[in-house]
């Protein structure tokens, strides 16, 4: 046989090895070997028995992503063809898992009679996060040979379980400790004493004794909020229906059907596109990923506030030692017992258990000096936004951490080639700017100075790898992508507002759009007292419009914070949010002072001069080389901000909606809103190229520009 697929005798069984490494993904190529390989098994009277394993570190990834929307993916044989030919072996056949069992792969050994797994295995069908549904028959033969309860949880959400479940659930025959080749011939061997006996699906009916007949309303009705927008979750559930109520080869074609009903959507090519986003962002221009990182064995975050706090969180989640340095005692002990409380209410919850607990606070190490980190390997500062208490931390660290040390800010607007400036060591300063809250939210923008080292970005990327962390590598300019989109997308909620729109309006469309919080919700989440002082640090570049965020100004100046204030655009019991009139006479006291004539807004102006406004902000930032990719910018906006996954980010949207809708669109309220259309609805000059050429942004990078 050829390298994908091993053949060896062993007694009577025949032995198929998967051998194509990294992950024995089910391209065309290894698809033709393996039933090659089962068929020679077929042919063999001396063989009684097959069984399936991997060569490779893990049993099988599933399809081959790089024939992801090719015809290879369907070319013969094609994996649903291959596996209904192996599911009707009049010989037994075997499948030995090994680590990950996913999507084509778990599907490859739902086909076999049986199957036997590492007691550290994992198996799983994440097609619903591609926007599809298994489509090889997973849908029919896990329902057959488990349960529907088991199939709608692993199908609807695509998280793997573990080997011990999949056990006890019937799905695994048995479970191997020791060798699991070994197991698995002696496993096999078992069978042939017992008389050979195959099993097909076919002859499988699903057990829905335990399942109640309005099961599967309730378990829509239990995921309807989680899976609000996206496509695919739905037709999960109505291809496990069809198992429940029709033979094997029916409900495999109607698995079939949903599955091609899944591929021409919008929400796929979002998904996917996002999928694909997320291994091009770890691709750096002009660093060679070959690179080798520095160790990182001990982190220090300076600070012990929300935001230090649950930094310091992420590595001891990791198994990272941490020290935590504050200035005062209390702050530190404060931040300390935050920590534990969260770890607590983890453990509450079952998430993790009290020794788990105990175990990641040891980690954790508060110091009230500076001296005490000279032998962290990396240090995080995540400091007041103000660039004199930045220049204070940095010139402190410069003199303290020991050469080769990672000296990281957490700034999210600040210009970090002046943080930079403050140090002798600017190769070894970089940005690693965390969301709110950071031990849950998953995007890390990695800041590249101007003179950050190569092995520092290399590093900062095997960093986020650790600690769970969605990376995407900017440049450095006010608030980077993520806030520097923020800033349009805000500046056109705050002054539709003074239009005649109201708050409640505002954040119903958006958020009606797919975002998971309205603009102004998000502002008093946030507090207003911030986005003031952002506004303060850079008044030369706005103070051409007087009207710009003037409402953000007023709401500052009334000390209407937000939710740590209780009223902000809102009026807040606790977390309860209720609509403030006293707001809207501030809005029209202000808008009259600055002559804006209100009016009656449409939800369509709404979402487009906000959507439209934040995609021709990130063109510019395409343009400017700060993101590499539009895919980037996606990234940034679906895991910091929380655009809708299944629509792909803003470039995404743009791409699926038609650049040239984008550019009528800002062209249209550049005329229709006097001056302020004219300040700022201008057309990025990469929009206007790629609408006229009918290219999109996915297309462009800018390294090829």
């Amino acid at each position: 046989m050829t390298a994908r697929v091993t053949y060896r005798i062993d007694g009577d069984i025949a032995i198929l090895g998967l051998t194509q490494p990294p992950v024995n993904s089910l391209g065309q190529a290894l698809r033709a070997e393996l039933q090659q390989a089962y068929r020679q098994a077929l042919s063999d009277d001396q063989v009684a028995a097959l069984v399936l394993v991997s060569e490779a570190r893990i049993f099988c990834g599933g399809a081959d992503i790089q024939e992801f929307g090719s015809d290879q993916a369907f070319a013969s044989p094609d994996l649903p063809s291959l596996l209904n030919e192996l599911e009707a072996s009049p010989k037994p056949v075997v499948a030995a898992i090994h680590g990950m069992a996913l999507g084509g792969g778990l599907e490859l050994a739902l086909a076999c009679d049986y199957r036997i797994a590492d007691v550290k295995a994992r198996l799983g069908l994440p097609e619903v996060n591609l926007g599809l549904i298994p489509g090889a028959g997973g849908t029919q033969r896990l329902p057959r040979l488990a349960n529907v309860s088991l199939a709608l949880e692993m199908i609807t959400s695509g998280q793997p379980i573990a080997a011990e479940r999949a056990h006890a659930s019937g799905l695994l025959g048995r479970l191997s400790q020791g060798d699991l080749l070994t197991d698995a011939l002696e496993f096999t061997r078992e069978i042939l004493e017992q008389g050979a006996q195959v099993r097909s699906c076919a002859d499988i009916e699903v057990n829905a004794d335990d399942f109640p007949a309005s099961g599967f309303d309730d378990f829509r009705a239990s995921i309807a909020r989680k899976t609000r927008g996206f496509f695919a979750p739905e037709r999960c559930i109505q291809a496990i229906e069809a198992a429940c109520r029709l033979p094997l080869a029916e409900g495999l074609e109607r698995e079939q059907a949903l599955f091609k009903e899944c591929m021409n959507t919008p929400q796929a090519r979002a998904q996917q596109h996002l999928f694909f986003a997320e291994r091009e962002a770890t691709k750096v221009p002009g660093v060679d990923s070959a690179t080798p990182a520095r160790s990182v064995r001990s982190v220090a975050v300076i600070g012990a506030g929300t935001m230090g706090g649950g930094i310091a969180m992420n590595f001891a989640n990791a198994g990272i030692p941490v020290k935590l340095l504050e200035l005062k005692q209390e702050a530190l002990d404060h931040g300390l017992a935050t920590i534990r409380k969260n770890y607590e209410i983890s453990a509450k919850k079952g998430r993790m258990t009290e020794t788990q607990v105990e175990q990641r606070m040891a980690l954790l190490e508060g110091t009230l000096s500076y001296e005490d980190l000279g032998d962290a390997d990396l240090v995080i500062e995540a400091v007041f936004e103000s660039m004199e208490v930045k220049k204070a931390v940095f010139s402190r660290l410069d003199e303290v951490c020991k050469p080769g040390a990672i000296l990281a800010s957490n700034t999210s607007t600040l210009d970090l080639n002046q943080i930079a400036s403050f140090t002798k060591r600017p190769q070894d300063v970089i940005g690693l700017h965390f969301f709110s809250p950071a031990n849950v939210m998953r995007l890390l923008e990695i800041v590249r100075g101007d003179q950050t080292a190569d092995d520092v970005i290399v590093t900062a990327l095997q960093v986020a790898k650790a600690i769970r962390k969605v990376p995407v590598v900017v440049g450095v300019c006010f608030g980077f992508v993520g806030n520097r989109m923020l800033e349009p997308y805000g500046r056109e909620a705050h002054r539709l507002i003074l239009e005649g729109a109201t708050p409640a309006q505002v954040d119903k469309v958006l958020t009606g759009f797919g975002l998971a919080m309205g603009p102004l919700s998000m502002f008093d989440l946030a507090g207003n007292d911030v986005g003031y002082l952002v506004r303060e640090s850079r008044r030369e570049a706005i103070a051409h419009d007087p009207s710009y965020n003037r409402l953000g100004d007023e709401l500052y100046r009334l000390g209407r914070y937000g939710q740590k204030t209780g009223r902000g655009f809102y009026l807040y019991q606790g977390r309860e949010q209720n609509e403030d009139p006293e707001l809207i006479q501030l809005a029209e006291e202000l808008a009259r002072d600055l002559g804006i004539e209100r009016r009656e807004i449409s939800d369509q102006e709404i979402l487009e001069r906000c959507v439209f406004m934040l995609i021709n902000e990130a063109a510019d930032i395409l343009s400017e080389g700060i993101a590499s990719r539009s895919g980037d910018c996606d990234l940034v906006w679906v895991n910091g901000y929380g655009f809708p996954a299944w629509r792909g980010g803003p470039m995404q949207y743009a791409d699926e909606l038609g650049l040239v809708n984008v550019l009528e669109g800002i062209e249209k309220y550049r005329k229709d809103l006097g001056d302020h259309g004219e300040m700022w609805f201008r057309p990025s000059n990469l929009l206007k190229e790629l609408a006229s050429a009918g290219k999109t942004f996915r297309n462009f990078s800018s390294q090829n520009s």
